[in-house]
């Protein structure tokens, strides 16, 4: 993967990039750590076996310099490859009648308060006028399976990206055989039919105030009905859905 994006060393360094992927992913795994000690925590185990020789920690500054070099493309490949289903049919929560579950959703992460991440995300308003929330933030939206939490897919942007945007890239990932679950911010014409044209089969929330008139009711007490695209005017035609009504009991 490495060698593939480009990232192989003509010399050999104190961080070679094959350890700053490891160590990326462990800045994840161990945030909020700082760089020095997830670095310690990636390499301890290997001091203990006595595999480590000279080699020591490096300066933060080293830390720094090496991400650049290794830049965001090795991690992007790493993820493209191993983002795929987990579950197994004996994996329980994972199917529904023979149909994978998965599930899109979206969330906000604080990053580092740095200009860089500034200019490239932006702040979220705080609600009080013009002011802006203390916390840089990226907003990301992933498509996930229910059974095993695997992240198949996801799409990430600045935090003033809205969710419904991001998720609209997600249907790339979906396919036959799988019943995609979403909450009720997402049910709109141009997604729902970017979605079922994959072949998937769906399952949205519908906020309560939305009114889905009865169309031909079904024997279950589901009924069918249709939705309408609200401004897009490729998407004029309604599409038939068919509605569940439910009620959760405490």
């Amino acid at each position: 993967m490495v060698a593939a994006c480009g990232r192989s060393e003509q010399r050999q360094r104190l961080l070679p990039a094959r350890l700053v992927v490891y160590f990326v992913l462990g800045l994840a795994l161990f945030s909020p750590a700082p760089y020095l000690e997830v670095m310690r925590h990636l390499v301890e185990g290997l001091r203990g076996m006595g595999l480590l020789g000279n080699w020591h920690v490096p300066a933060k500054s080293s830390l720094f310099r090496a991400r650049q070099r290794l830049g965001s493309e090795p991690l992007r490949v790493l993820f493209a490859t191993t983002a795929k289903p987990m579950a197994t049919e004996t994996t329980p929560g994972a199917f529904w009648r023979g149909l994978r579950l998965l599930a899109v959703d979206g969330t906000c992460w604080d990053v580092a308060d740095t200009e860089a991440n500034e200019a490239a995300f932006g702040r979220p308003g705080n609600g009080r006028g013009t002011k802006k929330s203390a916390f840089v933030q990226v907003r990301m939206a992933a498509l996930v399976e229910v059974g095993s939490h695997a992240v198949l897919d996801a799409e990430l942007a600045g935090c003033r990206t809205g969710e419904v945007t991001l998720v609209g890239r997600l249907p790339r990932s979906c396919g036959p055989g799988q019943l995609v679950l979403a909450d009720r911010e997402f049910l709109g014409v141009p997604l729902w039919q970017a979605f079922t044209a994959t072949g998937a089969d769906l399952l949205w929330r519908v906020p309560a105030n939305r009114i889905l008139p009865v169309d031909k009711r079904l024997r279950d007490g589901s009924w069918l009905s249709h939705i309408h695209a609200s401004t897009d005017s490729a998407c004029r035609e309604p599409v038939v859905v068919r509605v569940l009504a439910y009620q959760l009991k405490d």
